[in-house]
């Protein structure tokens, strides 16, 4: 076996697109090494150059398309291209591929790191489903971040770097935020079936502002709470998931709600002020498994930071039997890895939901049930 020719920053290469990969590169090869290609779409021939080199892991851009894909199109944004701004992956791509491509990679991070079989997957409908109200895949942000430089220029950041892009209106942002700065001072109103959260501009919530409601309805489907039972909401932000399940279980059942963050919480008790059998816990997730001392609940519904919930959370969950757990995730190989330590701990993945909740980006939503194997 011969060395790898090192590739240095700057190189260009002829390439054939592989398969699509996590994160909204294309996977290539060239040199001995593995290419994680960005502008590309599998089965294109296509020059790239290489934008990093190191030990893990070579970047590059596709600059020229020799051989082109039936799905790409023009992309809408003059700022969406190789050396652009970093905010969308997939300007270049039809919408209905992009969810198809989004679908590949859910599937793809179920097997390799959730150890999932083809038996296993073959009973889940893993289609990542178009969310209402946007079809062109813009306008749909409601919170953008945008950046200054120390010379004062305003505008967003190319894939992978500090820089800054003059970008002078962001398509996929919504009115209000989609120009250079703007970020609307004050109180923010988010209405979920004719439930009010008033909130920090800064205070998380979806950024899609269909999704609340679909990941609410996701939720109750895959949980099914019912009267009189109890639930808990773990990382459960503004309370969100709480006065659904509320809802659900009546005024018979309990909901316990545990958030770390003080302006989540509220938010929380501002928006569910008129729900007795809610009960919000101002606490780190982990430490309140440590401590509480209840019996365990009918479900939990776990809606963790994209890093995914963790080996340590999921073992406290499924120690204690818990019938149903539904599980929220931006991630999909943090799903995937959260995945393979329940299937370990007698857990089966017996639902899923997924969302295109990032039109233009690589991101997904999904909700995921987990219930004992067996039962």
């Amino acid at each position: 076996m011969t060395d790898a020719t090192p590739l240095k920053i700057g190189d260009e290469r002829v390439v054939t697109i592989g398969p699509i990969a996590h994160g909204g590169h294309f996977i290539a090869h060239s040199d001995g090494r593995t290419l994680f290609v960005r502008h590309a779409i599998t089965g294109e021939s296509v020059r790239v150059r290489i934008t990093d080199v190191n030990s893990k892991m070579v970047r590059a851009d596709a600059i020229e398309v020799l051989e082109s894909s039936h799905e790409r199109v023009a992309a809408p944004c003059t700022w969406a291209h190789a050396g652009g701004c970093g905010g969308c992956d997939f300007q270049h791509i039809a919408l209905a591929a992009q969810r198809r491509m989004k679908q590949e990679v859910l599937t793809d991070a179920l097997r390799r790191f959730g150890r999932l079989s083809d038996g296993d997957l073959a009973g889940l409908d893993l289609t990542v489903h178009e969310l209402p109200d946007h079809p062109d895949g813009l306008h749909w942000r409601s919170r953008v971040t945008w950046a200054n430089d120390a010379e004062g220029n305003v505008g967003l950041r190319r894939h992978h770097s500090h820089d800054i892009v003059a970008v002078d209106r962001c398509l996929i942002a919504a009115d209000g935020v989609d120009l250079p700065g703007a970020s609307p001072a004050g109180k923010v109103v988010h209405t979920v079936r004719d439930r009010t959260w008033r909130m920090d501009r800064d205070g998380f919530w979806q950024v899609h502002e269909a999704l609340p409601e679909a990941l609410v309805a996701a939720v109750l489907e895959l949980g099914q709470p019912a009267p009189g039972q109890t639930w808990w909401d773990l990382y459960a932000g503004a309370g969100l998931f709480a006065a659904f399940l509320a809802e659900a279980v009546g005024a018979e059942g309990h909901v316990a709600a545990a958030e770390s963050a003080e302006s989540a919480i509220k938010s929380a008790r501002r928006a569910l002020h008129d729900l007795p059998q809610v009960a919000l816990h101002h606490s780190d997730v982990t430490r309140w498994l440590r401590e509480i001392d209840h019996d365990a609940p009918d479900g939990i519904v776990l809606d963790p930071p994209r890093s995914g919930v963790g080996a340590e959370v999921v073992a406290m969950v499924t120690a204690a039997e818990v019938p149903t757990i539904v599980y929220v995730a931006c991630d999909p190989v943090a799903l995937a890895r959260d995945t393979a330590s329940f299937t370990a701990a007698g857990y089966r993945l017996s639902g899923i939901m997924a969302f295109d909740a990032f039109p233009m980006t690589h991101h997904l939503e999904t909700v995921a049930l987990f219930q004992i194997a067996g039962l």
